[in-house]
């Protein structure tokens, strides 16, 4: 739990009544986005306000400031926290100046329509002590630590969205799931670069509060205290946005490289590709109402486009966002990237051959673009305890691992927590990430027993449909004009066959030759007058996780169980016993 975050929450206490625990984020968050740059800011207020005396050209004023504090951002206003409440009766208008008078960059006010909820809080006699409350916390950097500050921001917003029964699942990830994302994303290559500036892109479609990129800097940084790394993100949540870039104004990143809007629909950096991205989207979210844009995005884009592989059903999303990604990696002939993104299960089998996630699926592993898919505990979100996978794709990858995908079955390495949070009951700890991280690096000697490494192909299969004949009233085949048999739809049924059946290795090049062995063997070996309608041959790719791990439990011993059985009827007798007396 974030200390800091738990003491925020006490101030929306002095909210209740006038504010229902639903709105009490429109008013909390805001004002601790601007408590924490009016920290940054003080020390360099006067500074600041001298130079826009000075210089009333606001590009001018921008390089002077930056000359002089070494910010890009600033603000003019006469007033702060510091002097705010010197002026009981003009608090909502001086207020309001301060929050005009930042530097352009800083628009995230607008975002929860901040001014709104001055006049409402003056309304309700309520703004003088929040202004006052908000003004006892020092927020400054060298006080409350980047990290710590991400921390708190999640904290208060899952205390609001459970006070409003809503799900936090669209804004943030537990910090244990992006730390194993980051390590294995960086794993591969990139920041063993010496002897030289190294400079990386990374970029996050589902921006959130920011704590992917955040956390993937921070990551970087400890390995390379030299190296760079360009943060890039896009959020369609409000106040998600607005948080995400306040965090990253505040650690003086370029904040034109986060956008608002949404990814599927408006791309705001389109055209650009990235040496990394991550994402952690949505699941199970219904894209009907933006179905129009992407199709017609689809349509027009032609074979090279975002979606040119296919669309999965309009109920999830997910695989939206991984094309999207698969799209935004660096060429391999400019050295490549990297793609860490967490799903639900359905994107691994979800949909028949030739449907629209099993056509994206096989898009993917014929481009080679899949390297590793890990499960993850369950119980690691706060809003759900279902099972997830980070999927790892590269678009350049190691000779080794060319044509190859690895599962890690990581299901095992968690630690219990003292107490859940929401659906969260477990994490992964420092040593449980640092022993999926060396299954991952082990690659082909990683121990079986969690890892498992196939080739492409033995996700691919045919499914194929099996006619018979359709009989007379006596028991003969009907015949059409031509004199060929008609099927009959009632005993029409299809079968799934791998590409590898029979040991094959021929892929989807030994199609019939391998198809037809099957046929032979599992098919007309029973149902004699069965054939194929070749016509109606579909390529599928499914990745079945589960099955490659599945580990045989036996049954227990009969006489145990009867024992057992035994025990508890004698138990049922005694209470019934104890009832009777």
């Amino acid at each position: 739990m974030s200390a800091l975050g738990s003491f925020i929450w006490s101030i929306a206490d002095q909210l209740r009544g006038p504010y229902r625990p639903n709105q009490y984020g429109a008013v909390v968050l805001p004002f601790t986005i601007l408590r924490r740059l009016d920290c940054i800011l003080e020390p360099d207020h006067a500074t600041v306000r001298e130079l826009a005396t000075k210089f009333e050209n606001p590009n001018r004023l921008k390089v002077e400031v930056k000359k002089a504090t070494g910010r890009t951002f600033y603000n003019t206003s006469n007033y702060s926290f510091a002097n705010l409440l010197a002026d009981a009766d003009g608090l909502a208008d001086n207020l309001a100046d301060y929050i005009d008078r930042f530097s352009s960059d800083v628009d995230v006010f607008e975002y929860f329509d901040f001014k709104k909820e001055i006049l409402a809080l003056e309304k309700a006699g309520l703004l003088r002590e929040i202004v006052k409350s908000f003004g006892a916390v020092d927020l400054h950097p060298n006080v409350v630590s980047n990290a710590d500050m991400g921390d708190a921001f999640e904290y208060i917003i899952r205390k609001f969205n459970e006070a409003a029964n809503e799900t936090s699942g669209d804004h943030y990830t537990p910090r244990d799931a992006i730390r194993l994302l980051v390590d294995l994303l960086f794993a591969e290559k990139g920041v063993e670069v010496s002897g030289e500036e190294i400079i990386r892109t990374l970029y996050d479609p589902t921006a959130g509060t920011g704590g992917m990129l955040s956390l993937a800097e921070e990551h970087l940084l400890k390995q390379k205290p030299d190296a760079r790394l360009t943060l890039y993100g896009q959020e369609y949540n409000p106040q998600s946005y607005a948080i995400c870039k306040s965090d990253l104004l505040a650690k003086g990143h370029n904040t034109t490289n986060i956008a608002f809007g949404n990814t599927l629909t408006d791309d705001a950096f389109k055209g650009r590709q990235f040496d990394y991205c991550m994402s952690n989207p949505p699941y199970g979210v219904d894209w009907k109402q933006y179905a129009k844009a992407v199709k017609a995005e689809r349509d027009s884009a032609g074979p090279y486009g975002r979606f040119a592989a296919g669309l999965p059903a309009t109920s999830d999303g997910q695989m939206l966002f991984l094309l999207h990604l698969a799209h935004k990696m660096r060429a391999p002939e400019d050295g490549g990237g990297r793609v860490g993104i967490i799903m639900n299960g359905s994107p691994l089998f979800n949909g028949a051959a030739e449907s629209g996630p099993s056509n994206i699926r096989r898009w993917l592993l014929e481009k080679d673009l899949v390297e590793a898919i890990i499960a993850l505990p369950t119980n690691m979100f706060f809003n759900t305890g279902i099972a997830t996978y980070i999927w790892i794709l590269d678009n350049a990858k190691h000779p080794d691992r060319e044509r190859k995908v690895q599962l890690i079955d990581g299901t095992s390495f968690w630690t219990k927590m003292r107490k859940n949070l929401g659906s969260k009951g477990r994490e992964i700890s420092d040593a449980d990430r640092a022993e999926v991280v060396r299954l991952y690096a082990d690659f082909k000697d990683a121990d079986p027993e969690f890892s498992k490494v196939l080739r492409n192909d033995e996700f691919g299969y045919w499914t194929i449909t099996v006619e018979r004949p359709l009989l007379d009233e006596d028991g003969n085949p009907v015949v059409d004009r031509k004199g060929n048999l008609k099927p009959d739809s009632k005993k029409r049924d299809t079968e799934n066959i791998p590409f590898t059946y029979g040991g094959s290795t021929a892929g989807a090049a030994g199609k019939r030759e391998v198809i037809q062995m099957y046929f032979e063997a599992e098919v007309r070996s029973h149902v004699p007058d069965a054939w194929i309608d070749w016509a109606k041959t579909k390529v599928g790719y499914e990745i079945p996780f589960t099955r490659h791990f599945y580990r045989y439990t036996p049954p227990r011993p009969l006489a145990e169980i009867d024992a057992d059985l035994e025990k508890q009827v004698a138990k049922i007798l005694g209470l019934l016993r104890e009832v009777e007396q």
